[in-house]
Formats: C-alpha cells, sequence, structure tokens
C-alpha cells in the first residue's frame, strides 16, 4: 500500500504545471541569451530559470487579458520581478501604459 501510494504521489508531482505571480515588465529586444535576436513583434520573453522555448501563458491580473509568449531570453533583473515580456505582448496585455503589471504565468 505505501509504495502504491509513494507511486501515486510521483506521477501526480509529474503533472502539475508550472505557475507563478508577480510582477511583469517589457523590453525592446536584441541579443539574447539564447542567441536568438528578439525584435518587437515578436512574442517571446525573458525567464530566469525556465529553459529556452518554453511557452507560457501570461494572464494581466489586472484586466484579464492574456498572451503565449516563448522564453528566449534570461532575466528579468529587475528587483520583484518574475518575466519580461516583449512589446507586442505587453500591448497583447494591455501593459504599454503602465510598464508594469501583476501577472500570473503558467506553463504550457
Amino acid at each position: 500500500m505505501r509504495a502504491l501510494l509513494s507511486v501515486l504521489i510521483f506521477v501526480l508531482s509529474l503533472c502539475v504545471a508550472h505557475a507563478e505571480t508577480g510582477i511583469a515588465a517589457f523590453y525592446g529586444g536584441g541579443r539574447t541569451a539564447s542567441g536568438e535576436v528578439s525584435g518587437p513583434n515578436g512574442l517571446t520573453a525573458a525567464h530566469r530559470t525556465l529553459p529556452f522555448g518554453t511557452k507560457v501563458l501570461v494572464t494581466n491580473m489586472r484586466n484579464g487579458r492574456t498572451v503565449v509568449v516563448r522564453i528566449i531570453d534570461r532575466g528579468p533583473y529587475g528587483r520583484g520581478r518574475v518575466i519580461d515580456v516583449s512589446r507586442a505582448a505587453a500591448r497583447e496585455l494591455d501593459m504599454i501604459g503602465s510598464g508594469t503589471t501583476s501577472v500570473s504565468i503558467v506553463r504550457q
């Protein structure tokens, strides 16, 4: 019985989506840590730990708007931020005016 419970807990841990909340900002683009050159029109982002190429659903907690971005860079380096999104993603999230916003991030 104990072994079955251990296996069940292990399987459930594999199914848990990576999710976090915090502050997002946006950036203009340039050379990235992955070697790609990002521009203002791509739906991309920088995250400290997620693997390059990972897609995440970013939700603006203030207005409910969402966007799926691909992680291509490391950062953010600003204190208290969890993700930096491209200008195009910031437009989708309606955060250009404020510069930052509260977001939730769910790995896809």
